[in-house]
C-alpha cells in the first residue's frame, strides 16, 4: 500500500496557542469551535485524536491580568495554573456539546525517562482512546522545572507520537509551512531533514533563528525518524484537518514530512526519544565504529564521563568532536564509570541490545 493510500487511524494534532487565542482579541472561538468540529466528525469516523494543545500560560496570563509574560518561575506556574483551568473547560464545553468525553492529561520529561512512567502514560491514553475520549495534553507547567521541561509543545507532540505509535503527526499553527530562501514559496514536501532545511528554519545564526520553525522541525525529525509521517500547516485553513488525513501526503497544503522507511522497535524510540539523556559519554573513534557496526559499547574506548547518572539511565553518546551519534542505557554510574573509563573493564558499559545509532 503507497503512503498516500494509508489510513491513518491514529492521529496526533499539536494546535498552537495562536489558532485560539490572540493577545489583542483574546480568546477566539470561530477558530477553535472549527477544529473541534473537524476533530467530532473524525471521531464519528473511528479515528483514534490525541490533542496536544498550547495556551495554558497566554490564557492564564489573560486571566490575571498580566501584561507581559512573566520571567520567573513561581509567576510563569501560577499562570500555567490558572491558565490550564481555562483551556480545559472550552474544550470540554466544545466536545460535550458533540457528546464526547475529552480528559487532562499533563506529563513532564520524567513520565517519559522512567520507564514505569512511560508505559503507564502509554497504557492511560490507549484506555482512553479505547473509551472514545480525546486526550488533551499539555506540559505541567505548574510544577515543571527547567531540568524536566520539554522547552515546547511541538517536541512533546512529537514524543507523544511515539509513545501511542500515530499513524500521523499534525502540527497545526498560524503558519502555512516551511519557506524556502525567498520567504515566499512554501516547501511543499522533505523527503529528509538535512542541513539545508535545517538552514531555512535558521536562515542566518543562532541568534535570529525564527525558533518556532526551529522546534517544529526538531519534532518532525523525531517522527519521521520513528517512522512516523509529519505535516506542518495553518490550522486557520479551511476544513485542514479532515484535508490532512484523508491525503497528508500529497503535498498540496502545508510542509509534509516523510517518514523513514527503516521504523525503529518500541524499545528503541524509547531510548532515542522517550527518554532525556542524564549524561554524556566521549569515546573514540574506534568505539564509535564498533557501535556503527552493531557491537557493544566497552569501558577501552570511552574517554570521559559528563552528568550525572545512575546505572539504567539513558545517556548520550558522543565522539571526540561532542557531536552526538548515539544514545543507550548505561550500565554504571558516572563515579563507577569514571574510575574505569580507558580500562579493560569486562563488563559491557551500554549492551549493544540497549543502543540506537541516531
Amino acid at each position: 500500500m503507497r503512503q498516500s493510500e494509508k489510513n491513518y487511524k491514529r492521529v496526533v494534532i499539536k494546535i498552537g496557542s495562536s489558532l485560539f487565542y490572540s493577545g489583542k482579541t483574546a480568546f477566539r472561538p470561530s477558530v477553535f469551535n472549527n477544529l473541534v468540529g473537524q476533530i467530532t466528525e473524525l471521531i464519528r469516523q473511528e479515528k483514534e485524536i490525541v490533542i496536544v494543545s498550547s495556551g495554558a500560560i497566554a490564557l492564564g496570563m489573560q486571566r490575571l491580568n498580566l501584561k507581559v509574560r512573566p520571567r520567573e518561575l513561581p509567576f510563569l506556574q501560577a499562570a500555567a495554573a490558572v491558565g490550564q483551568n481555562a483551556l480545559m473547560d472550552y474544550y470540554t464545553r466544545a466536545f460535550k456539546e458533540n457528546s464526547i468525553n475529552c480528559a487532562q492529561v499533563l506529563l513532564t520529561w520524567e513520565d517519559f525517562s522512567e520507564r514505569k512512567r512511560y508505559l503507564n502514560a502509554k497504557n492511560t491514553l490507549f484506555t482512553l482512546l479505547k473509551l472514545k475520549s480525546v486526550p488533551v495534553i499539555n506540559e505541567n507547567d505548574t510544577v515543571s522545572t527547567d531540568e524536566i521541561k520539554f522547552g515546547d509543545n511541538d517536541r512533546l507532540s512529537a514524543l507523544v507520537s511515539v509513545l501511542i505509535n500515530a499513524d500521523l503527526l499534525i502540527i497545526l499553527s498560524d503558519v502555512a509551512g516551511l519557506l524556502e530562501k525567498d520567504r515566499k514559496t512554501i516547501v511543499r514536501i522533505v523527503p529528509e531533514i538535512n542541513s539545508r532545511i535545517h538552514s531555512l528554519a535558521c536562515p542566518t545564526d543562532k541568534k535570529t533563528c525564527v525558533g518556532g520553525m526551529v522546534t517544529k522541525i526538531e519534532a518532525a525529525k523525531i517522527a519521521v525518524d520513528s517512522g512516523i509521517p509529519c505535516v506542518i500547516a495553518d490550522g486557520q485553513e479551511n476544513n485542514i484537518i479532515m484535508h490532512l488525513i484523508n491525503n497528508p501526503l500529497a503535498g498540496g497544503v502545508g510542509t509534509v514530512f516523510l517518514p523513514k522507511n527503516r521504523c525503529l522497535a518500541a524499545k528503541e524510540r524509547w531510548i532515542a526519544f522517550g527518554s532525556k539523556p542524564k549524561g554524556k559519554i566521549i569515546v573514540d573513534e574506534g568505539a564509535k565504529l564498533a557501535l556503527f557496526n552493531k557491537k557493544s559499547l566497552l569501558c577501552v574506548g570511552i574517554t570521559s564521563v559528563e552528568g550525572e547518572f545512575d546505572a539504567g539511565d539513558v545517556v548520550s553518546v558522543r565522539d571526540k568532536e561532542n557531536c552526538e551519534f548515539a544514545r543507550g542505557r548505561v550500565s554504571l554510574s558516572d563515579k563507577d564509570l569514571d574510575k574505569v573509563k580507558g580500562t579493560r573493564y569486562h563488563k559491557e558499559i551500554i549492551h549493544r541490545d540497549n543502543i540506537v545509532v541516531l
